[in-house]
């Protein structure tokens, strides 16, 4: 059984592996045990770009750019997971900016100092069973 996930789940007592989707290919990144609810980590994609995946601490399962579009370091999934009027969030270690990690908004300014938007690429994320695909 494939599982796209779009919304939090509860992932107790799950196992599996996560995907992300990179363009038209699912790439497989690690098993779901091994993701700490309420911290990320960094992947590379198929095409090498850095995602930082994310397990909250009520099971959902998010992906995005590991950028920080205002430091310009890869550092997103070292943030803090949390939550802002209901919405789960990441906080950069570097500069503190959060990010809705639903639609990748920057929840603090609408524009980077450069003038682009401040907005984060939101990866697909599902989990799949073994032998599944």
């Amino acid at each position: 059984m494939t599982e796209m996930l779009t919304r939090p789940v509860a992932t107790e007592a799950r196992t599996g592996l996560v995907e992300i989707l990179d363009g038209r290919t699912w790439s497989r990144v690690c098993p779901l045990e091994e993701l700490t609810p309420g911290r990320g980590v960094a992947v590379l994609s198929e095409s090498g770009q850095q995602v930082a995946v994310f397990r909250d601490r009520s099971g959902g399962l998010y992906a995005v750019d590991n950028l920080d579009p205002f430091s310009g370091a890869y550092v997103l999934s070292r943030g803090i997971v949390g939550s802002r009027d209901g919405a789960p969030t990441v906080a950069s270690p570097m500069y503190k900016h959060v990010f809705d990690l639903r639609d990748g908004r920057c929840l603090d300014e609408e524009r980077t100092p450069d003038g682009r938007p401040a907005v984060l690429r939101v990866w697909s994320v599902r989990i799949v069973q073994e032998g599944d695909r």
